[in-house]
């Protein structure tokens, strides 16, 4: 049984691959996404086999989203577009496969036999991948937005996920710590916490040989001692 999940901006684009597959009695549709940021959180709650992609997409591309999927939930990605243009780019990224809107009927039959078949999973690690983020996605109160880099004051995790604490708004990411500091000027300050360096106001050294951060919006953050030493060194702190 093949799992999958579309994720398309366009509702027609959605209902008409769901309909193609709906046929397939093997194919199970775990569900659909109308945006990246959505489609990030089914991913990693629903981890299906194969995941249709639309390339254009507002905000978010399907080619940015790919590089915010953590390693370990890559699916297979079929690319979906309507621009041939885009086909060529899908190859560089290495996806499983492309389909051109309309979808051809039979273009589908062949990348689902593909796959039926046991193609190699799309690779861990995409090229492009390890840019730099300019900008976090995140969920709060029922809205979806993007955070700008340089409006985060820290990233911290919580029973409820990977929290994103802004100077004005914050809210919840489907990214993951490893990769916001692999991929961000985010600096690791504890296990559950990445701090921005430039938001930093002053930090107290405590009597436990840890620290406490005081950033410029008045919030606090902990310093663990493993992490205290690496702080400082990046900080020009002897």
């Amino acid at each position: 049984m093949l799992t999958t999940l579309i994720i398309d901006d366009e509702a027609p684009s959605r209902e008409e691959l769901k309909a193609l597959l709906a046929v397939e009695p093997d194919v199970d549709i775990l569900g659909e996404c109308a945006n990246a940021i959505e489609g990030l959180a089914a991913i990693h709650r629903l981890r299906p086999d194969v995941v249709f992609l639309d390339i254009q997409m507002p905000r978010v591309s399907g080619l940015e989203m790919v590089s915010m999927i953590e390693s370990s939930a890559l699916p297979h990605i079929v690319f979906v577009t309507a621009y041939d243009e885009h086909a060529l780019k899908a190859f560089e990224e290495h996806a499983a496969d492309y389909l051109l809107k309309p979808i051809d009927p039979q273009r589908l039959a062949r990348t689902l036999n593909w796959l039926r078949a046991g193609a190699h999973p799309s690779p861990k690690v995409f090229p492009g991948s390890g840019n730099a983020l300019r900008q976090i996605p995140c969920i709060a109160r029922n809205r979806i937005f993007l955070l700008q880099l340089d409006a985060v004051e820290f990233v911290h995790t919580d029973i409820a996920g990977v929290q994103v604490v802004g100077n004005k708004r914050q809210g919840t990411t489907e990214l993951t710590l490893k990769l916001l500091q692999e991929r961000t000027p985010l600096i690791r300050c504890h296990r559950q916490y990445l701090v921005n360096i430039d938001q930093i106001a002053e930090i107290e050294l405590l009597e436990n040989g840890a620290a406490e951060i005081l950033t410029h919006s008045g919030k606090c953050v902990p310093v663990s001692r493993r992490y205290l030493r690496e702080m400082k060194d990046r900080l020009l702190i002897a």
